[in-house]
C-alpha cells in the first residue's frame, strides 16, 4: 500500500523573505494583496539578486553580471557597492525606470521552497509583506480555490523554478570548465596614478576561453552557453556606470567615491 507524501517542510532562511509561510488556505484563506506605497523597498539594500540564464541577455545591459560561487555558480546581477544600498532603488521605493528588474525581485511576495533531495516544491509567501493583509485588493483564495492571481504567481514561479534548474546546470558547467576566477573592478580617481580596488568578485575569466580548443568552443556554442559567457564579459563595462551611480546618489566626487554613505 502506498504511502502519501508528507507536505513539504519549510526550514533555512529566503533572500529577501523576512517571514516565508507556506501557502495554504488555511492560514491564508481571508488575506489579500494590495498595491503598497514603496513597492520595492523590501530589496532597497540589496547588493546583489540573482539571476537565472534566460535573463542574462537583458541584464548585461543594466549591471555587472557575476557569479555568486564558487560552491554555487549563480549568477548574480550587482545592484551596489560598498554599503548594503541598492543603486537602483530611489528613496520612494521605486525600481529606475527602464532598468531591467530580475524576476527573483518581479515575483515577490512569491517564492519557492525545494525540498532537500528532491525535486518537490511548495509556493511560499512572504507574510511580513506590506501589501499582505485581510481583505486585500487580490484575494489569494476565493471560496476555498487560489484566485486568478494566485494562479499567475504559481505559474510564474513554476516557470522560475524550472529556469533555475538550467541556471543551476549552467553553473555546473562553468564550474567543470573553470571558466570563472576570482577578479577584481577597479578605477583611477582624477588626478591619481595608482588604480583603486573597489570590487571583488568571481567572473567570466576570457583567457580561458581564448585558450580552449576549437572542438570544446564549437560544442559550448552549439549549447548556447559560450553566448552566455561572453554576455557575462561585455556586462563587465557597468562597473564605471555603477560607481557613477553611486557618486551621484551621494553626492561624492570620483576621490571619495567608495566613502561609506553619510546618514
Amino acid at each position: 500500500m502506498s504511502e502519501t507524501p508528507a507536505e513539504p517542510q519549510l526550514s533555512g532562511r529566503m533572500f529577501l523573505f523576512e517571514k516565508p509561510e507556506l501557502i495554504n488556505k488555511e492560514q491564508h484563506g481571508d488575506l489579500g494583496v494590495s498595491q503598497v506605497d514603496k513597492r520595492f523597498e523590501f530589496c532597497a539594500s540589496a547588493r546583489a539578486v540573482p539571476l537565472t540564464v534566460s535573463e542574462i541577455p537583458a541584464a548585461i545591459k543594466d549591471y555587472p553580471v557575476v557569479f555568486a560561487g564558487p560552491d554555487q555558480m549563480v549568477p548574480l546581477a550587482v545592484t551596489g557597492l560598498v554599503d548594503d544600498v541598492n543603486l537602483y532603488v530611489d528613496e520612494n521605493g521605486e525600481w529606475e525606470a527602464n532598468r531591467y528588474v530580475p524576476g527573483y525581485i518581479r515575483r515577490y511576495p512569491f517564492g519557492v521552497a525545494n525540498e532537500t533531495g528532491s525535486e518537490r516544491f511548495a509556493i511560499v509567501l512572504d507574510t511580513s509583506f506590506k501589501g499582505l493583509k485581510k481583505g486585500g485588493e487580490q484575494a489569494l483564495f476565493i471560496d476555498g480555490e487560489p484566485s486568478d492571481m494566485t494562479k499567475q504567481a504559481i505559474e510564474f514561479c513554476k516557470t522560475y523554478e524550472e529556469d533555475r534548474q538550467r541556471t543551476f546546470e549552467f553553473g555546473n558547467l562553468v564550474k567543470e570548465l573553470g571558466v570563472a576566477k576570482g577578479q577584481s573592478a577597479q578605477f583611477t580617481p582624477t588626478g591619481e596614478t595608482e588604480p583603486r580596488t573597489f570590487a571583488e568578485y568571481l567572473g567570466v575569466d576570457e583567457a580561458v576561453i581564448k585558450e580552449m580548443p576549437a572542438e570544446k568552443l564549437a560544442e559550448l556554442r552549439d549549447s548556447g552557453v559560450l553566448p552566455l559567457i561572453y554576455a557575462m564579459l561585455m556586462s563587465m563595462g557597468n562597473w564605471r556606470l555603477l560607481l557613477q551611480r553611486r557618486a551621484v546618489r551621494f553626492g561624492l566626487s570620483d576621490k571619495d567615491i567608495l566613502s561609506p554613505k553619510i546618514n
